[in-house]
């Protein structure tokens, strides 16, 4: 296998990998994601964030048994997040 052949498997392998990027205008973010972005354990977004009053109103869609996990809109958490930032 020549060395193009090489990069061109591995340039396909790739691109069926990669999701597509979701701008955060339109992105949900899980409970997960939010923690990530939050540089917390999901534990303590779900049980001392996400139960702010202040906090972005849960997405639930509908589902086949009635239970969704609660997304979020980012571009709101974002919003959220920066109106915690220190004024000086």
């Amino acid at each position: 296998m020549s060395e193009t052949d090489l990069i061109e498997r591995l340039a396909t392998a790739l691109a069926e990998r990669i999701r597509p990027t979701i701008p955060l205008s339109v992105d949900l973010w899980d409970i997960a994601t939010i923690a990530a972005y939050l540089k917390r354990d999901p534990q303590s977004v779900r049980e001392r964030m996400a139960c702010l009053p202040s906090f972005p109103k849960a997405i639930r869609l509908p589902t086949k048994n009635g239970r969704s996990h609660p997304l979020y809109h980012a571009a709101e958490v974002i919003k959220w997040v920066e109106g915690y930032r220190e004024k000086h």
